[in-house]
């Protein structure tokens, strides 16, 4: 729920509400009584983050991604050394023609 700004027409008082969005405006002054208050158009509220947590998730330090680029890069390097050994399996298994086994052979009755 949103906070709303007020201020008096009649008196020049002003007044934080915190209503629903779907509340009707106050019309009237709690100071002056009168029914000249009107809602400002304000900028709305920071956001504001607080604690050690956000900044420890969300936005690593440079020395941080550093370490991890490092990290993933000779990852990267291994898979693509292994990738050309397999391809090259892969290419010979392809061409070579496809044998059949052989139907299996009928056993002779004894007896």
């Amino acid at each position: 729920m949103p906070t709303y700004e007020y201020r008096c027409d009649a008196c020049g008082h002003t007044l934080e509400e915190f209503q629903s969005i779907t509340a009707a405006p106050l019309k009237k002054c709690p100071a002056c009584g009168r029914s000249r208050l009107q809602r400002l158009i304000g900028t709305g509220a920071g956001v504001l983050f607080r604690g050690s947590g956000f900044y420890e998730t969300d936005y690593r330090s440079e020395s941080y991604k550093k370490a991890a680029e490092a990290e993933r890069k000779p990852a990267t390097a291994e898979a693509a050394a292994k990738s050309p050994e397999k391809s090259a399996e892969n290419k010979a298994t392809a061409s070579a023609p496809a044998r059949q086994a052989a139907p299996p052979k009928a056993k002779k009755k004894v007896g």
